[in-house]
């Protein structure tokens, strides 16, 4: 048993030795120079501030720091060029990062772009033509993860609804392309959605379509049900009036007939009025069913095995509109190795776990410091009451005392009389 353990730890030691990393920044150092902030609205004072932070919370304060969205109700777009252009073609491609929305994002994006060579990094905008964009989008209700790809110049949006996650800690999204068209996705190193990129997308057209020869015959029932031959309106059924008389209804005791004319009591819904009749219904014999159009082979439908192949792949890039700013990305990894990107998630999920104690801990110590100011206020606005209670008791006695007072002068003014 220890030999296949140990042959296994060998195999994926090379594998990771063998593995390409076109792109990896932990955001240290002068991440300036390596991150290019686009003059995207800036012109218009729309564009939001980057800087780099741990956050609020955080496993490791300087490996936790991060490219951090400051200013709220701005668009942020920044990007980094990989030190060397390169195709997936016939190849895996990773593309792994976290992401942390600590100021608990209610409308904004989470999400990166991959990017060709040749990029004008400094007017990066929502027009910029990417390769695949990748990450969680928040907006109210909706929370889910994009994916999206192009192909042959159009963005095709994933039809699957992946959620993402939406709380306060980070998290860690990463996309596995493989050279056989297939996908997954995954949150915290663990698989959320996965599929054909030719079925989970609308890229190449649908396999089948409608035979456009064929038609739904003329003297086709698809009508399940139809009005009772036999059944016959009931004698009368016309003559109840909608509405009647208000029999509750008295004329005014000031009602003058020979002014105000003839009294006529207001009207009413009438409770034996049953509404227009029809007959009931029954199961029609000639029913055939629903009728379903046949399908052919789409003639315009052509497999392509390279759906998931881009010829260059140059720069990675995050363009997003935020509410309200706050998130923090880091820990970026493009690569043709899954087991470098697993080895990677594994010490970025242990500082993960890091961070959830230290929020644990933080919210512990605002609860316990919001406690502690509420019994404050509540001791302070008891002793305002007694202290006003007192003041009221004191100026009671006071008046009591002047009134003593007061009598004792006029009996002692009547002695003198």
């Amino acid at each position: 048993m220890k030999g296949i353990i140990v042959s296994l730890c060998i195999l994926l030691a090379i594998q990771c030795a063998l593995a390409t990393v076109y792109f990896s920044d932990d955001i240290k150092g002068d991440w300036e120079s390596r991150w290019v902030v686009s003059n995207f609205k800036q012109s218009e004072g729309q564009a939001g501030k980057w800087d780099v932070t741990a956050g609020k919370f955080y496993g490791d304060a300087e490996e936790d720091k991060g490219l951090h969205t400051s200013q709220d109700a701005k668009f942020y777009a920044i990007s980094s060029k990989f030190p060397k252009d390169f195709s997936n073609k016939d190849k895996t491609l990773v593309v792994q990062y976290r992401v942390k929305h600590e100021q608990n994002i209610d409308c904004g994006g989470g999400y990166l772009k991959l990017l060709p060579a040749g990029t004008d990094q400094k007017t990066f905008n929502g027009d910029s033509t990417y390769n695949i964009m990748f990450g969680p989008d928040i907006c109210g209700s909706t929370k889910r993860v994009h994916l999206i790809f192009n192909y042959k110049g159009k963005n095709h949006l994933l039809n699957k609804q992946v959620p993402c996650e939406s709380d306060e800690l980070s998290h860690l999204y990463t996309l596995i392309v493989k050279p056989d068209n297939t996908y997954e996705i995954k949150i915290d190193n663990k698989q959320k959605a996965s599929g054909k990129l030719d079925e989970d997308w609308d890229i190449l057209g649908p396999k089948k379509i409608k035979d456009p020869k064929v038609s739904k015959p003329s003297d086709w029932v698809d009508e399940k049900e139809i009005a009772d031959p036999e059944d016959k309106k009931p004698e009368g059924w016309d003559d109840i009036p909608r509405e009647i008389a208000d029999p509750d209804a008295k004329k005014p005791e000031d009602w003058d007939d020979d002014l105000d004319g003839t009294w006529e009591a207001p009207k009413t819904p009438n409770p034996e009025y049953k509404g227009e009749w029809r007959a009931k219904m029954i199961p029609n014999p000639a029913y055939k069913g629903e009728w379903v159009h046949p399908e052919i082979d789409n003639p315009d439908y052509k497999y392509d095995p390279a759906i998931y192949s881009y010829d260059s792949n140059g720069v990675i890039g995050i363009e997003i509109w935020q509410v309200k700013a706050g998130s923090i990305f880091d820990d970026f990894l493009v690569t043709d190795s899954v087991e470098e990107a697993e080895a990677a998630a594994e010490k970025i999920l242990k500082r993960m776990e890091g961070e959830k104690k230290h929020k644990e801990e933080e919210d512990k110590k605002k609860r316990e410091e919001e406690e502690k100011k509420r019994k404050e206020e509540e001791e302070k606005r008891k002793t305002e009451e007694a202290n006003k209670a007192t003041e009221g008791t004191e100026a009671e006695q006071d008046a009591q005392k002047q009134a003593e007072n007061k009598i004792e002068d006029e009996d002692e003014k009547k002695e003198d009389l």
